[in-house]
């Protein structure tokens, strides 16, 4: 166990398991067939077509709506990514299905090459997985996963065995991923963040010379407009960037695209507060991992936030400088519970504001400015509407006592999730589908917000309806 989790008296009180009501409603009902069609047995294929196999942070989002379905799928989720970890504590962003053919996706297991080109990092010998990795919302879906049944979880020992890897994850990028020397995780490539081709990345991106067009082909083009999509120059860098990692044996450094991100460090902060529930959980103690969450969102403020935008930022590492557009990823740090109450207001302010325009012009919150001279309503991360980041901004509009704002997005996801079915991202205007439809965490943090247990507080993770607090 981490060395931070201490013995401590183990905790008393009751917790209630979920109760599924009795009568689903039919946005239930579809959204469960969703989760179903992309159950391969052990985890939960994005889409069938577009992602043929298991990605990190989607099998987070997947599993926080499965616990509604079943909290048994919810766990194996998120056990199944968690015995693809490399030994250096890195949980890797695709961990593939060997049943899926080499064309279906790119890059595949013959690019990464993890077992050979990550030998020295620690990469598993009977799995291929890639070698980057996406923001780390494994511990704080664990704990949630474990909420939905604390009997089921406490006889499956789920909590014990997931600890000590989610440690050694959190672990791994403290240590390894402090780049830019001031307490925060830098990611190393766009996909790291998740938010792939983000004009946030523009910068930082313009010093990568792009891999040849001709050394390979995008698989995902197959199954979506090319309008809707990253460039073939966007893609050219992401190969580059992956290759030159890849060649370096994995070995984290400083190179050409290193930035801090505030949703990546944000969501760290979030599941080190939900470790140190979880440490309490297992009868250690919790505040050693408090304190670092504190200290973690102090360093976040200190390094990202600016208050010209009314926001945080991102940072290029390598010039040493804040990246002026503004992206959904500086308003997610919202989310968490100690940020100071200015900055929070601050916040609701923005993204209530023009820029954002949530209530006014745009139902849901959309991924980029929409005055930015680089918005485009439907270009992946450029402008469109995506369902994850809409439900961490819900979560932390309630936490911050906007219950109105809250309530009304929260509707606005519900609705637009139906009529779209369940879209992969939408046009912030319109809500036109854009991407896949049927997608996996859109329909799983549908279900989530249906059932609508969870309420964020000021103390800690969550608090559920009906529970008697641990």
């Amino acid at each position: 166990m981490d060395s931070t989790a201490q013995r401590a008296p183990r905790p008393t009180g009751r917790t209630i398991a979920y109760d599924p009501p009795s009568a689903a409603s039919p946005l239930h009902v579809r959204a469960a067939a969703v989760l179903e069609a992309g159950w391969t047995g052990t985890s939960t294929v994005p889409s069938r077509g577009l992602y043929p196999h298991q990605w990190s942070w989607d099998s987070a989002f997947i599993a926080i709506g499965l616990r509604h379905v079943s909290p048994l799928r919810a766990q194996t989720e998120l056990e199944t990514l968690l015995a693809a970890q490399w030994t250096d504590g890195r949980i890797p962003h695709i961990v593939f299905n060997p049943s899926v053919p080499l064309d279906a996706y790119f890059p595949s297991p013959d690019f990464w090459r993890s077992s050979t080109a990550g030998h020295a990092a620690g990469a598993p010998r009977t799995v291929e997985t890639s070698g980057i990795v996406q923001p780390p919302v494994h511990a704080l879906a664990a704990w949630l996963v474990h909420l939905a049944d604390p009997g089921l979880s406490r006889a499956r020992g789920f909590l014990a065995r997931a600890y000590p890897r989610l440690a050694a994850w959190h672990r791994y990028l403290l240590h390894r991923r402090d780049l830019g020397g001031g307490g925060l995780v830098s990611v190393v490539h766009p996909w790291e963040q998740g938010m792939d081709n983000s004009p946030c990345w523009d910068r930082p991106l313009s010093r990568v010379t792009p891999a040849p067009a001709r050394s390979f082909r995008r698989a995902d083009l197959d199954h979506g407009s090319p309008e809707d999509r990253p460039t073939d120059l966007d893609y050219g860098r992401y190969v580059r960037l992956a290759s030159d990692y890849r060649d370096r044996g994995y070995a984290d450094g400083p190179g050409d695209f290193a930035v801090e991100d505030p949703t990546f460090n944000a969501l760290l902060i979030a599941s080190e507060h939900a470790l140190a529930r979880i440490a309490h959980e297992l009868g250690a103690a919790g505040s050693p991992r408090q304190d670092r969450a504190e200290r973690l969102t102090a360093a976040l403020v200190e390094r990202l936030w600016e208050p010209s935008a009314g926001m945080f930022l991102c940072r290029d590492v390598r010039a040493g400088e804040l990246i002026p557009e503004r992206g959904v990823s500086g308003l997610v740090p919202l989310l968490l519970p100690t940020l100071p109450r200015d900055l929070a207001a601050t916040l609701v302010r923005t993204v209530c504001g023009p820029h954002f325009g949530l209530g006014g012009t745009t139902r849901l919150v959309p991924s980029y400015d929409l005055l930015g001279e680089a918005f485009d309503p439907h270009r992946y991360w450029r402008g469109p509407a995506w369902f994850n980041t809409n439900w961490l901004l819900e979560r932390g509009l309630r936490l911050h006592g906007e219950r109105g704002r809250a309530d009304a997005l929260r509707k606005g996801i519900l609705h637009t999730a139906g009529a779209s079915d369940f879209a992969e991202y939408v046009d912030p205007y319109t809500a036109q589908a854009c991407g896949a439809t049927g997608f996996g965490w859109t329909a799983a943090l549908t279900l989530d917000l249906l059932h609508d247990r969870p309420a964020w507080d000021r103390n800690g993770v969550t608090a559920i309806k009906g529970e008697d607090r641990v």
